[in-house]
């Protein structure tokens, strides 16, 4: 009898895996969180790919599979198989003598096709090297992404000491110019709400980090036309921006420079911005 019972409570454990395995509702939750594993181990391989490509960028040189993967912080093993598919896709070539990798252009063609298409960039920037010109400051073609603004194209001063920044960097919306311009075209009471779920950091020792400042701050900018930063984002940068909607996306155009060249100018460089804002929102239409 000792012996059934002792059978029969080893037994239960099994028969409860057996029942949970087969339950319909258990195997949804386990395939779901296979897809998730799935989807964060692509995610992964997409970063680490993006990863290699700026390393050439930054290296700007052939460099060996060890090296590679030593500067990017990817495993070895990962490198390699994302190596090989580079290469069997053409965007890698390899040298023999000393063995290394380096990119072919194929990804400068497939970059340059893309950016020649792109809605906003190319049509704009006629106007953006205007601007510069003009102001002989940095100018910067920004939209919201998120809770963040996007540079979408920088044209850089040609002065030794200007503002300097790439295409595709994040900037926060409450310490950039953009930012405020592009919170600035909200309605009142849907900015006043974004401001108040916002994370506002300190980004240097003058970011506006109290969301009733910030507020004051928009607020007195949408009176004027235009949004200031006075070194809020970078130390001893300022800048002025405004904003358009064009085919139901808003956009903001920055000028950005050192404050002892913008401090006294910033009048003057928002009545540019007024004035190409103008012309784009009268004048831009899907070709």
């Amino acid at each position: 009898m000792k012996e059934q019972v002792f059978d029969m409570l080893n037994n239960q454990p099994e028969e409860r895996a057996l029942k949970t395995n087969s339950d319909p509702a258990v195997q949804n939750v386990e395939q779901e969180r296979a897809t998730a594993t799935q989807a964060t181990a692509l995610v992964t391989a997409v970063d680490r790919l993006l990863v290699i490509l700026e390393t050439f960028h930054r290296v700007q040189k052939p460099l060996s599979l060890t090296d590679l993967a030593e500067l990017a912080g990817i495993p070895k093993s990962s490198c390699h198989a994302i190596v090989g598919t580079l290469t069997a896709r053409g965007y890698l070539y390899s040298l023999t003598r000393p063995r290394a990798l380096y990119p072919t252009r194929r990804l400068y063609d497939i970059a340059q096709g893309i950016q020649e298409n792109d809605p906003f960039v190319e049509r704009a920037m006629p106007l953006l090297e205007r601007l510069r010109d003009s102001s002989r400051e940095t100018v910067i073609l920004g939209k919201r992404q998120g809770d963040a603004v996007i540079y979408l194209q920088v044209v850089e001063s040609t002065n030794a000491i200007r503002y300097s920044a790439k295409s595709g960097e994040f900037k926060p919306l409450h310490s950039s110019s953009i930012g405020k311009a592009l919170l600035g075209s909200l309605k009142e009471a849907e900015m006043r709400a974004q401001i108040g779920r916002l994370a506002t950091p300190a980004i240097t020792d003058h970011t506006l980090t109290a969301p009733e400042h910030l507020e004051q701050d928009i607020l007195e900018g949408r009176r004027r036309g235009y949004y200031v930063t006075r070194g809020e984002n970078v130390a001893d940068v300022w800048a002025v921006a405004a904003s358009f909607t064009f085919n139901s996306e808003t956009l903001a155009i920055a000028i950005a420079g050192p404050r002892h060249r913008m401090e006294s100018s910033v009048g003057e460089y928002a009545q540019l911005l007024s004035a190409a804002c103008s012309v784009i929102s009268r004048q831009w239409a899907w070709s």
